[in-house]
């Protein structure tokens, strides 16, 4: 267990809801297996889910979806987390939780996708429709302010990985690309709506490939628009890729931002989560190679 985790496993699911929930008591809970970090998901009957933060930071995720998810939905194409319980702290666990109605579906994988243009597409659908959400006193996203609040971190996180020859990252290709994107022009129009975490455990495809749902706002907010470009390189293909940017008109300096957001993140991933969690590593992994075999 990580430092800072409260200890969570289903017999303290089933304490909460049969406490605050006692209509769903003889429900069967099962913890649903995720490579999520900062939340649990256990599934509660064959119609919902318990989301629990794993950490205090997730807490934050919990109110923030509380407030705003019944907001945005009806302006999403996509289906996204529709909150049935709210969940409060209690003894044996110290923050807030959620019920939610469960989404069916599989997160897609990058390099294993049946329609990827088709999935383009669908992504770009769902990201014009965020920018274009009319809600007021939206919270700052997560990740939504400018890219130079992102250098300190992302030049250690390259000098961590020369310090790992075994992952093969050219560093030095990596700082060029980033060098590069700082001199690009800040973002300077009005803020957007954003998910702000657009990784793929976050979204839901059906069997054909398709996407039918778009999961955990917690990092949700405005700020600016590159900061949803992220699936053109952690889960699409280099074809997949022109089409999402073609769907949303993305401009070269809102693209340059973008590309070097995503790598960012992969950077500062690597190293940490490598030895912890195998999904995020290998999808940083994957980033950083479409990154820069982009040249």
């Amino acid at each position: 267990m990580s430092p800072g985790r409260t200890h969570l496993d289903d017999s303290v699911v089933r304490r909460l809801i049969a406490s605050q929930f006692p209509q769903w008591a003889d429900l069967p809970v099962r913890r649903f297996p995720s490579g999520g970090t900062v939340n649990a998901v256990y599934r509660l009957g064959d119609e919902m889910a318990v989301r629990l933060p794993l950490v205090a930071g997730g807490a934050s995720d919990v109110t923030t979806e509380r407030t705003w998810l019944p907001r945005l939905a009806p302006h999403l194409p996509t289906a996204i987390p529709e909150v049935l319980g709210t969940g409060e702290p209690t003894e044996g666990f110290p923050w807030p939780w959620s019920v939610h109605r469960w989404l069916a579906g599989e997160n897609p994988e990058e390099g294993a996708l049946s329609e990827p243009v088709l999935l383009a597409k669908d992504l770009a659908e769902f990201v014009a429709a965020m920018r274009s959400i009319p809600l007021s006193d939206a919270p700052k996203a997560y990740r939504g302010g400018p890219l130079a609040t992102l250098d300190a971190e992302t030049r250690a996180a390259i000098e961590r990985l020369r310090a790992i020859p075994e992952e093969g990252v050219d560093c030095d290709a990596a700082t060029a690309v980033w060098d590069d994107a700082l001199r690009t022009p800040a973002y300077d129009g009005p803020p957007v709506w954003l998910h702000g975490d657009l990784m793929p455990g976050n979204l839901l495809v059906d069997a054909g490939g398709r996407l039918t749902s778009v999961i955990d706002f917690g990092c949700m907010g405005v700020g600016d628009p590159a900061c949803d470009l992220f699936p053109a390189w952690n889960l699409l293909p280099a074809g997949a890729r022109v089409a999402f940017r073609e769907a949303l008109a993305v401009d070269d300096a809102t693209w340059t931002r973008g590309r070097a957001r995503t790598l960012s993140q992969a950077l500062i991933a690597l190293p940490y989560h490598r030895t912890r969690t195998p999904p995020m590593a290998r999808n940083a992994r994957h980033v950083i190679r479409a990154v820069l075999g982009e040249g």
